[in-house]
């Protein structure tokens, strides 16, 4: 059996090794979102024409058993087709995501892996293209 001046040596030792892999943790997740906004921020607006080709949304769950509470939290992500065949998908705002439909066309604006928006064509202007296109 340990003597209680073994067990606090120990402590002694892990906590600050625990609380410097908590922070450097922390540091390397800060870094990553600094220099993905850095990097878009260098990036040209862009806006291109494009089809809605799918939605999606990320939803996850928590329980609080202390309190009895549960919670929820949504995300909702839009691939957006440009007229090269690339795909890129966006994370967006649960308004934008339930104005938008698949197959919707017009004009994407972005700034790297920012998105910056969305503007839909008409449904007259749609339909006369729809006559144009042959699939």
């Amino acid at each position: 059996m340990q003597s209680w001046m073994e067990m606090f040596g120990v402590m002694n030792t892990a906590f600050p090794v625990f609380v410097a892999v908590i922070l450097g943790i922390i540091a390397l997740t800060a870094a990553g979102g600094i220099k993905r906004h850095w990097t878009n921020n260098r990036q040209p607006v862009l806006s291109v024409s494009s089809v809605i080709v799918g939605k999606r949304t990320e939803v996850s769950h928590r329980h609080d058993t202390d309190i009895s509470v549960n919670r929820s939290d949504s995300k909702y992500y839009i691939t957006f087709e440009v007229e090269s065949g690339d795909r890129m998908e966006f994370g967006v705002s649960g308004q934008e995501y339930g104005q938008c439909s698949e197959g919707d066309e017009g004009k994407l604006t972005f700034q790297g892996s920012r998105y910056l928006g969305f503007e839909r064509l008409s449904k007259t202007y749609r339909a006369s293209l729809q006559e144009y296109r042959h699939y």
